[in-house]
């Protein structure tokens, strides 16, 4: 089995994650994002680490997936929150272990910081999402989510 390295993304990285940003939403959602919105948004990131942070899984030296993280603060636990956000694998890496490496460096870092929790969300119609969450140890949350769209 090809070897898969889990790394931090970097500015150079920008397009890639960008890319499966866009893939990602018209997957699970069938919306076309505009681009050079999406491409402000990710090279905010860097522009400004505290908002977020990506990671990217390479297998065989190519880049075949990534996520962001971000986190929220919990009075409740005095700890953070971890989220897992913009989560893709390009088509021809799935079920190769791209995701669970990306997942199990999120829960190690998550360890290391002494985190209250790793959470996520994911569209109700994404069943193989969902499955693969349960798979990695994730359970179903008690919350449900509201939003106000301001965009």
């Amino acid at each position: 089995m090809t070897e898969i390295v889990v790394r931090k993304g970097v500015f150079v990285d920008a397009s890639f994650l960008a890319e499966c940003n866009s893939a990602m939403a018209m997957e699970t959602e069938g919306a076309a994002l505009d681009m050079a919105r999406l491409m402000r948004g990710v090279t905010a990131v860097f522009e400004n680490p505290g908002r977020a942070e990506y990671f990217i899984a390479e297998i065989g030296g190519e880049k075949a997936g990534a996520l962001m993280v971000t986190r929220e603060w919990s009075d409740w636990h005095d700890a953070w929150y971890i989220w897992i956000q913009s989560v893709y694998v390009l088509p021809r890496f799935r079920r190769m272990g791209a995701y669970r490496a990306l997942h199990g460096h999120v829960l190690e870092m998550a360890r290391r910081e002494g985190a209250a929790s790793v959470r996520l969300y994911v569209d109700r119609a994404n069943a193989a999402a969902m499955e693969t969450y349960r798979r990695l140890g994730m359970e179903k949350s008690n919350y449900e989510m509201f939003e106000w769209r301001g965009r």
